[in-house]
């Protein structure tokens, strides 16, 4: 079954050295680069959040997937398509991009710990701009492996607003959950915004309650299968989760700390 998974999207919220290191950009760094190892094609994505030094890190625009609008609430917005190597990987990193969610220089909330009032506008743009660039790369990959909140209305999206077409009609959905699910909750409007395509009210009922964790319930419904990457994983999503009867990869801390774990997921992934 393996052998059938020949091509992997990584969707990250955080990716090291881009951001400093944590288990998340931790992973985001070497699972891409350890899958790529084993023979498999990779791209990787992560917002270009304002703290982000474009110098130092050597981005720059790539004009071919750039110049899209996506609209979110009646607002044409710019998607701007940026890219970095990490060389000693070989490994490209993409950046989703736009002045009005991405340039501001804290990542989720302001200098007095407040979190943006329009994180689930910034996480919608993510999901739709990552989706739109690869289709436009017309790479068509087996798994999309998610990975931190920011990445949790892509689930959604896929298996309702764009799985037909070809590109994504093949592929499965990986969701890594974190303890970064946010306490707070989004703007009451939320589950309207998310509305897109062949999406109907009912498929996101969940959201009439637009929680942190109710997205990450939402984002798990609209997977394949969860990898719990961390011990702190809130208990009411875990259950969630194992009610739901989907495939689950379950927190190895020892697997995590050797590396192993990369060859637990690289598995995980052709059982989905």
């Amino acid at each position: 079954m393996d052998n059938s998974v020949k091509r992997v999207l990584f969707v990250n919220s955080e990716i090291f050295p881009y951001l400093p290191e944590s288990p998340v950009a931790n992973i985001g760094r070497y699972l891409p680069q350890g899958i790529q190892e084993r023979k498999k094609e990779i791209r990787s994505f992560m917002p270009r959040y304002g703290c982000i030094n474009e110098r130092k890190n050597q981005l720059h625009e790539v004009i071919r997937l750039s110049g899209m609008n996506i609209v979110i609430n009646d607002v044409d917005r710019p998607l701007v398509i940026k890219v970095a190597s990490i060389s000693s990987a070989r490994m490209q990193v993409y950046f989703i991009d736009n002045d009005d969610y991405f340039h501001r220089k804290s990542i989720y909330r302001d200098e007095n710990g407040e979190f943006f009032s329009d994180n689930g506008e910034r996480a919608i743009f993510f999901a739709r701009g990552v989706l739109e660039t690869i289709k436009k790369q017309r790479w068509a990959p087996d798994i999309i492996h998610c990975q931190g909140w920011i990445s949790h209305v892509l689930p959604l999206y896929l298996k309702k607003a764009y799985i037909d077409d070809p590109i994504f009609s093949d592929s499965k959905i990986v969701l890594s959950l974190y303890d970064d699910t946010p306490k707070e909750s989004f703007p009451a409007d939320l589950k309207e915004k998310i509305m897109m395509g062949n999406i109907s009210d009912k498929d996101v009922e969940i959201l009439n309650d637009p929680s942190g964790i109710n997205l990450a319930k939402l984002a798990a419904s609209y997977s394949d299968g969860v990898i719990l990457g961390s011990e702190g994983v809130d208990e009411e999503l875990v259950k969630f989760c194992r009610e739901s009867g989907l495939p689950i990869l379950d927190y190895n801390a020892d697997a995590i700390a050797s590396g192993s774990y990369i060859e637990d997921y690289n598995s995980f992934y052709g059982q989905i």
